[in-house]
Parts: C-alpha cells; sequence; structure tokens
C-alpha cells in the first residue's frame, strides 16, 4: 500500500524539548491517530510535516513529493484543522470563502455551503458569534472544500460535545472511504480512535514508543490484574509495565493469549488506547 506521507528520522532541538528520530507513515485509504501527553512533541511533528517549523534533519514527503521543496503543490492537497480557529472575529462564512478562493485553485464553494447545512453553520453571523464547537466545524468545512487527498487534524474533536463528535467522525470516515485519501489526526479524545483509528502512534518525550495497527495492539495487549506473588512469577518478557495500588499490581501485558496459555487461572482485561498510553507514561518497567 502506498504511504500518503512518510516520515524518516525527523529531528529537532528546542532548549527544553528534543524530537528524536521520529518515523512513522501514514497509508493511503487510513487514519492514523497521533496520541502522546501534552508536550510529547505531537504539534512539533505536525508543524514539521506542514513545513511551518524548520527541523533539524530527517525528511518528510507527502504523496510523494518533499515537503520543503515542493511545499506549495503540497499545500492544495492537505486539509488542515489546528487546535484553535485561525479565521478572524469580524468575518462571515461568505467572507473565507472568498479568502479561500484566491489561495485554493481547487476551492469549491458548493461543496462549502453543502457542508455549512450539514453542520448547521450560520452564514449571517461572525466567527466571534460561534460557540467553540462550531468553529471546529467551520475549520472543518473549510478544510473539506477544497478537494484535499490528506487531512492533518490537530485535536480537530476537542470542544465538541459527544453527539457532534460523532458526527465528526462519520465524515472522516467518509473522506477515508476513498482509497486515495488519508487522515493523520492527534487526539486527547482517545475513544475517539479506539472507533475509527487503523493505526496508533504514540510519542513520548519527543520518541516515538509505539507504530502499530490498532487492532493488533487492542487485540494482543492485555490488563492484568493480580497479587504480589503472581506478579513476581511473571517473567520480565512478558508485560511492557505495572501499576501498583492498594488491592495488588496491574500490569500491561505484551500478548494476553500466550498469558492465558501458561498461567490457566490468570484473568486479564482487555486494553483501551487511553489505558495503553497511561501504562507507558505512569507505569514502571
Amino acid at each position: 500500500m502506498m504511504n500518503a506521507i512518510e516520515i524518516k528520522n525527523l529531528n529537532k532541538s528546542y532548549h527544553d524539548f528534543n524530537l528524536k528520530n521520529v518515523s512513522f507513515n501514514v497509508p493511503k485509504g487510513s487514519i492514523v491517530g497521533f496520541i502522546g501527553e501534552n508536550g510529547a512533541g505531537k504539534t512539533t511533528t505536525l508543524k514539521a510535516i506542514l513545513n511551518l517549523i524548520n527541523r533539524d534533519n530527517g525528511t518528510i514527503e507527502i504523496l510523494g513529493m518533499n515537503n520543503t521543496s515542493e511545499d506549495k503543490k503540497i499545500k492544495e492537497d492537505i486539509g488542515v484543522v489546528l487546535d484553535g480557529c485561525n479565521f478572524h472575529d469580524s468575518l462571515k462564512t461568505g467572507d473565507i470563502s472568498k479568502m479561500m478562493a484566491s489561495i485554493y485553485k481547487n476551492w469549491n464553494l458548493s461543496v462549502f455551503q453543502r457542508y455549512l447545512k450539514k453542520f448547521e453553520l450560520p452564514e449571517n453571523k461572525t466567527v466571534k458569534e460561534y460557540s467553540r464547537g462550531m468553529k471546529m466545524k467551520l475549520q472543518i468545512a473549510v478544510a473539506l472544500s477544497h478537494d484535499p487527498k490528506v487531512l492533518i487534524l490537530d485535536e480537530a474533536t476537542s470542544g465538541l460535545d459527544p453527539i457532534v463528535r460523532e458526527e465528526m467522525l462519520d465524515v472522516f470516515m467518509e473522506f477515508i472511504q476513498d482509497e486515495e485519501h488519508a487522515i493523520l489526526i492527534s487526539s486527547h479524545i482517545t475513544s475517539d480512535l479506539d472507533k475509527i483509528a487503523d493505526y496508533i502512534v504514540f510519542i513520548h518525550q519527543g520518541e516515538i514508543l509505539l507504530n502499530e495497527e490498532k487492532e493488533t495492539l487492542l487485540e494482543g495487549m492485555g490488563i492484568l490484574k493480580c497479587s504480589e506473588d503472581d506478579f513476581r512469577k511473571l517473567d520480565k518478557e512478558e508485560y511492557i509495565r505495572y501499576r501498583k495500588n492498594q488491592f495488588g499490581f496491574e500490569v500491561l501485558i505484551k500478548d494476553k493469549l500466550a498469558l492465558k496459555r501458561k498461567y490457566k487461572e490468570a484473568i486479564v482485561d482487555g486494553v483501551t488506547i487511553e489505558e495503553i498510553m497511561l501504562f507507558y507514561v505512569r507505569g514502571e518497567r
């Protein structure tokens, strides 16, 4: 399968933070969920992909094009939603459409109006009068209205109520039905990624800790709850991280089926993306 985005050995140093050899791909026809706690390097990586910051080294290709030398061409093919609204408070949707038509060759007014209707966004109000959720929907409508092939979304579902979030997730799923399209989405709302992501890339302190198909992760890993005695019997190879609480131990297991075969009595629960992330960040080795 062809990749829509390829990142190889991306490095960027700030005085208090480093991106270290970040490498991952976004295959066409897929949604890649990009997770990590605040300050882990998600936004820095996204800015590097969008060529908004200079990187120290590494290569980034989007749709087979180098993202620095072919920046202009690439921008036509990318729809971007960044956290927070980038449109001036005094603008109305008609003003935004005129601006976008001068930026994008493929700007499509009728598609834009269709999304405004679908998302119930009033055309007679200014951006200032929009709620946070409406501003987010406006940005998503703009991102989708110039025939992009790749969407890059930074916290695009934050600030939306659960019903509207569900609606947005449907829109994203619809977008990738075209096998040439792809989405890279960073999100704190990991339950959204449980629903829609095909792959999970987990960044922690500037390094990629996990880069895996979501189903493989969720089917393979599990959480074992056990006593200290049972915990001591485990091989280090069998688990990733553990957490101690007043009732005993919670252990993130690499391969729950293999563990159940070996320890017949063991009760291993399924795992969510959020739990995996918490174990990696707060658990002990």
